[in-house]
């Protein structure tokens, strides 16, 4: 856990975030809902800030490839209910689903997985078995738990063996669903069973549940007593909905717990209706749901949130080279926006982390005030061909790219091969392929608190009568502050009112501004750097002498005579990134 420095630091920010419009508790007037968040007028121009500033610099300024040319990245914007089978494709339908427990003491909840099995396994293991899936068929009619407890604790412990019985077999697959298609019983086996199929499935978390009372006595995991635990009950992640009049297994579907898989289902269409050719990339940023076991730490673990995420299609052997470029761009964008170097981490995942289908993943993390150790911002994966395989196994659509450029330049080189052969050529690899896939994926609401925790300053500062006072300042990026420039007449009266409006019309039109007349003006100076406005513009008495105004900016206080005309001129200067 964080320091009592960093805890205190966190409980001002949070405050911080109410009293200036940053962040509500969604629905607060009926007590909130646990894991749902509002962004209010500042925190709604924060966000929409850093998600412009990510589509600009993917979709509309690409930045140049390793090989030299503009990267070709398009954008699209894909439903969030999706059809149900998207989902059993990806293989959400079956991982997403976990037996959990509850502590009736301290009312916390826990994956039972990992309270009961982490005697029995290493944590390392533990992951495979959370990113594949064990596997044991039975066949229908037949109780899992006739499986003796000597035959749980071989599964337990990782031996994958034929089980006594000859209608126990176990597999490893990457859903249930697929071992149940490649999963074959002998002769001997369909003898001894007098039928075949069908065989049911029953994965790692359906023993957890079965055998918790066979397990040995696991305590709280939060508080730390014994004998608290509620036995294991199933606890879907995605949020499940209707699509029609009737609520019946046919109209089931679910709000998306990830934006890539729209992605995918478009690969196609984008494909065939744009000018691009692999390598290219698909962009989006959007909602996702999950139903978080355990939301907290603010923001930042949260059931509704919003993805910043690419998917860039490369030809098999280049996606190393591909997965290096984009780590490395990713992590400077981040630092580019504020993040400091000492507090961002980019941390590659070891083997015994990785899905079962990525060959490589960097977690590009931010030290956050609550947690001892950095968080995840974002995560780069090299995804290898999985996702366009399953989508192409599942809906049996093509996914496959055809270099014709390629093929044209190297025909000459098959000229005396046989028709047959060169359409053998042709469609194989590095000709035909289907392509690998690098995934940036970002938290639009993880990266929006880290720009909070990053900006959140105090220091001192002389306030109107000269005495010095903690000033709380939040060094927001310019580019991402929600107001730009703040507009003030010293005074209401001598005209200064009316050429202060006239500016203020002048600048709105061009960036998010605010005019403000109320109140002595350091107080209106110590409101702007509360909620992180970069300049402050002030209209005063030399300005109808000699049409200069002052211009004071938030993080250094220094104030500056500027002509009235060059003002905006002066401060696009300085918001250019």
């Amino acid at each position: 856990m964080a320091d009592e420095k960093q805890n205190e630091r966190m409980e001002k920010l949070v405050s911080l975030c109410k009293r200036r419009g940053f962040i509500f508790p969604a629905s607060e007037i009926y007590g909130g809902l646990n894991g749902f968040w509002d962004y209010g007028p500042m925190g709604a121009e924060l966000k929409r800030n850093i998600k412009n500033a990510w589509w600009h610099d993917m979709v509309i300024d690409r930045p140049i490839g390793p090989d030299g040319q503009e990267v070709s990245i398009v954008g699209l914007d894909s439903a969030i209910i999706q059809n149900p089978r998207t989902w059993e494709a990806s293989g959400h339908l079956a991982g997403f689903t976990d037996p959990m427990v509850d502590c009736k003491e301290c009312k916390a909840r826990f994956r039972a997985d990992q309270v009961f099995v982490l005697g029995w396994i290493s944590e390392p293991e533990l992951r495979r078995f959370n990113e594949e899936v064990r596997v044991l068929f039975i066949p229908e009619g037949e109780s899992l738990s006739q499986i003796d407890t000597e035959e749980v604790e071989r599964l337990l412990k990782h031996e994958v063996r034929r089980a006594p019985k000859p209608y126990l077999k176990s597999v490893v697959a990457s859903e249930a669903g697929e071992a149940e298609r490649n999963c074959k019983l002998s002769s001997r086996e369909a003898k001894h069973l007098g039928k075949t199929f069908p065989m049911k499935p029953y994965r790692l978390t359906d023993f957890v549940v079965t055998f918790a009372n066979r397990l040995p006595p696991a305590p709280c995991p939060g508080c730390g007593k014994e004998g608290c635990l509620t036995s294991p009950r199933q606890f879907n992640m995605m949020f499940k909905t209707f699509v029609g009049a009737s609520e019946d297994s046919a109209s089931a579907a679910y709000l998306r717990p990830e934006t890539a898989q729209g992605i995918f289902n478009n690969y196609l269409n984008v494909l065939n209706t744009s000018r691009v050719k692999v390598p290219f990339g698909i962009a989006q940023v959007g909602k996702a749901f999950r139903n978080e076991i355990n939301p907290r730490n603010y923001t930042f673990r949260s059931r509704e949130f919003e993805q910043m995420e690419l998917e860039f299609f490369v030809p098999p052997d280049k996606g190393r080279e591909w997965y290096e470029f984009w780590r490395s761009q990713r992590i400077e964008w981040y630092k580019k926006h504020g993040l400091r170097s000492d507090h961002l981490r980019p941390r590659e995942q070891g083997k015994d982390e990785l899905a079962h289908y990525s060959s490589a993943c960097t977690d590009i993390e931010y030290l956050f005030p609550f947690s001892d150790e950095p968080q995840e911002l974002e995560g780069v994966a090299h995804r290898g061909c999985y996702d366009l395989s399953r989508h192409q196994e599942f809906s049996g659509k093509d996914m496959s790219f055809f270099d014709d450029e390629a093929w044209l330049a190297d025909q000459p080189k098959f000229a005396d091969k046989s028709k047959e052969e060169q359409t053998k050529i042709k469609n194989a690899e590095p000709y035909r392929y289907i392509p690998h896939v690098i995934e940036p994926s970002a938290g639009v609401d993880r990266f929006t608190l880290a720009v909070l925790c990053e900006a959140y300053t105090e220091d001192q500062a002389p306030d109107e009568k000269g005495v010095m006072q903690t000033r709380v300042v939040m060094k927001i990026h310019p580019r991402l502050a929600p107001i730009k420039v703040a507009v003030f007449p010293l005074v209401r009266k001598d005209g200064m009112p009316e050429i202060a409006t006239e500016l203020y019309g002048r600048l709105k039109r061009r960036w998010v501004c605010d005019y403000d007349e109320k109140s002595a003006v350091g107080r209106r100076y110590r409101r702007h750097d509360e909620i992180g406005t970069p300049f402050c513009v002030t209209v005063d008495g030399q300005t109808k002498e000699d049409g200069t105004v002052t211009i004071r900016e938030r993080d250094s206080m220094t104030q500056t005579r500027v002509k009235l005309e060059e003002t905006e001129a002066w401060i696009a200067e300085r918001l250019t990134v």
